[in-house]
């Protein structure tokens, strides 16, 4: 039997990584999620600023779920100080998980630490960072937008720079990939960067890796064709300032693709086609009975003309705040929403009841035109249904599912490390 996975979930939310790696059984619920493989989740933190009592919904709802206990409540930056200063213990641990923000990564020397570097405070990764240099866990798995891979727009590509510098400096080789769970049979149009790190000290085919036997590639196929695609190569620099300050200066787009992989700073990344046969779900598959909606979720008849107008295809002369005189242009998108493929993106303001672009609207069984309600979100992230059902009110259940990640993509990841795990392949 292969040895347990022990697990450290940050930024942890509702549990999204954890469902996906351990699994979950509840009899009384008639709820089994099969584990992706040997993994259990010893430690997990989350937090949601300002602090209030009242903004600790996610929170609650995962130790409803998990237990009493199972998530500590608390700032990571004052956890990772406890640490620091062995006032606090996390459990040693196999492997870190976390979905974090794409924030600002640069960084600074510090002229008292000629050999320290200093991002900013409130940036979550370096908190992560911290995580991994007090752990130095054998696996991780990080989750972000897309976007992470061009941001910031006067310096293309360096934020995931600055990241990848950072986990080779703790002796990480790295695999990354943009998602979307829809090409995957998922029941969402989801894009999200993947970041798979281990520690090893086994030699890697880059080339192969990458395009053929890496964890990211066996969890997500691609297309064979890709194989003979051009490939980017080139070397991050050691010293992180010296990323931070330089990387992606005078770019017009980003040197990382939507999947790459990383040794000792040396990177190969490409662009890839997604390959899947397997089931697809759709948005009218997680639908749930006209007779489970509550009426104020049925659009009115005077709503009707702003929501028309707001999902529809525009040119328009605006003046912006300033005076600035300017041409508007949007295009349209589908109203209601198609039941007979994925949906767009669930975000946190889902919620809302009123008239909205972003919003989903569908048609109900009698021709009535209505949003979706938090059931409905849990299922579209793959989580169970009613799963944030836990005296939020439904504007924080869509917040939550709105920062949450697919459940079935972290699983399948999951499945594949537990596999080389058992079998010692690093």
């Amino acid at each position: 039997m292969a040895r347990e996975i022990r697990v450290a979930e940050l930024f942890a939310g509702v549990g999204g990584f954890r469902l996906g790696l351990d699994g979950f059984d509840d009899e009384k619920a008639g709820i089994h999620l099969p584990p992706a493989g040997p993994f259990h989740t010893v430690w997990a933190n989350q937090w949601e600023p300002m602090g209030s009592p009242a903004r600790q919904f996610a929170w609650r709802c995962y130790e409803r779920h998990f237990g009493e206990g199972s998530c500590v409540n608390e700032d990571i930056a004052k956890v990772m100080d406890a640490c620091e200063n062995y006032e606090l213990k996390v459990p040693d641990v196999d492997m870190v998980v976390g979905g974090f923000p794409c924030q600002d990564y640069s960084v600074a020397r510090p002229l008292s630490q000629a050999d320290g570097i200093r991002g900013k405070k409130g940036v979550l990764w370096w908190e992560i960072r911290r995580m991994l240099m007090l752990q130095s866990p054998e696996y991780l798995l990080l989750e972000n937008v897309d976007r992470l891979l061009k941001s910031p727009a006067s310096q293309r590509g360096r934020d995931f720079a600055v990241i990848l510098a950072c986990l080779a400096d703790l002796g990480y080789s790295v695999e990354w990939r943009v998602v979307n769970a829809a090409d995957y049979g998922m029941p969402q149009r989801r894009k999200r960067t993947y970041i798979y790190g281990v520690r090893t000290s086994r030699s890697w085919n880059l080339r192969n890796r990458l395009l053929a036997n890496g964890v990211m590639t066996r969890a997500f196929p691609v297309e064979e064709s890709v194989r003979d695609a051009a490939v980017s190569e080139f070397d991050i620099p050691e010293d992180i300032v010296e990323v931070s300050e330089t990387f992606g200066k005078g770019l017009e787009r980003s040197p990382f693709e939507v999947a790459g992989v990383m040794r000792k700073g040396h990177v190969l990344t490409c662009r890839v086609t997604p390959h899947y046969d397997g089931s697809r779900m759709t948005l009218g598959d997680v639908v749930v009975p006209e007779s489970e909606v509550p009426a104020e979720y049925f659009l009115d008849e005077g709503s009707l003309p702003r929501w028309t107008y707001l999902k529809g295809a525009k040119q328009e002369d605006r003046v912006s705040s300033t005076g600035f005189h300017y041409r508007y242009t949007e295009g349209g998108m589908a109203f209601p929403d198609g039941l007979d493929k994925p949906s767009r993106t669930i975000l946190t303001s889902e919620g809302g009841s009123g008239p909205s672009r972003m919003r989903h609207v569908v048609r109900a069984e009698d021709g009535r035109l209505r949003r979706l309600v938090p059931d409905e979100l849990d299922q579209l992230q793959m989580f169970p249904k009613g799963w944030t059902d836990t005296g939020m009110t439904p504007t924080q259940r869509a917040f939550c599912m709105g920062n949450a990640l697919v459940v079935g993509i972290p699983h399948r990841i999951g499945q594949v490390i537990a596999d080389d795990h058992a079998h010692g392949r690093q």
